[in-house]
């Protein structure tokens, strides 16, 4: 995948300011997650377009992929937020000067390919063992600390 180069509105973002949920969040799981394993896993089964449009980086899918998991959006609606969200767009190392958000129908393909091989679950799987083994994740337990906010 080629250098990520911030635009104006990156740089805009960049200065001191209170870090948002989301993207701690995303910063988090860009370090966690195992890229170039998961990319490995995916390779082979991934398109090799000769012919026709080039296909879109594979990282670039998966990365889209997740935040649709992540977030629990449709289709449309991570296109739809990535172009709406710097912490999303940020996330998914997009030039969007000169590149942009892959369509939701490229993202269904996508997915689509996932389950049919069923790499989402082998994925995912490696991921929990890695969350719980490092300490991030629990399974049970009781809530320790609970935030009351004001719902309409």
């Amino acid at each position: 995948m080629s250098e990520f180069q911030p635009s104006l509105s990156d740089v805009e973002y960049t200065g001191p300011r209170r870090t948002p949920k989301r993207e701690e969040f995303l910063n988090r799981m860009d370090q966690v997650v195992p890229w170039s394993d998961w990319v490995a896993l995916i390779k082979p089964h991934y398109y090799t377009n000769t012919r026709g449009r080039k296909a879109v980086p594979l990282e670039t899918m998966l990365r889209m992929y997740l935040l649709q998991v992540w977030f629990h959006l449709s289709d449309e609606g991570v296109e739809d937020q990535i172009n709406d969200s710097f912490a999303m767009r940020q996330f998914m190392r997009l030039d969007f000067g000169t590149q942009q958000v892959p369509d939701a129908t490229t993202l269904l393909h996508f997915r689509h390919l996932l389950e049919k091989h069923k790499l989402g679950e082998a994925m995912f799987a490696a991921l929990n063992a890695k969350l719980e083994a490092d300490g991030l994740m629990m399974r049970g337990g009781s809530i320790v600390d609970a935030t009351i906010i004001a719902a309409p």
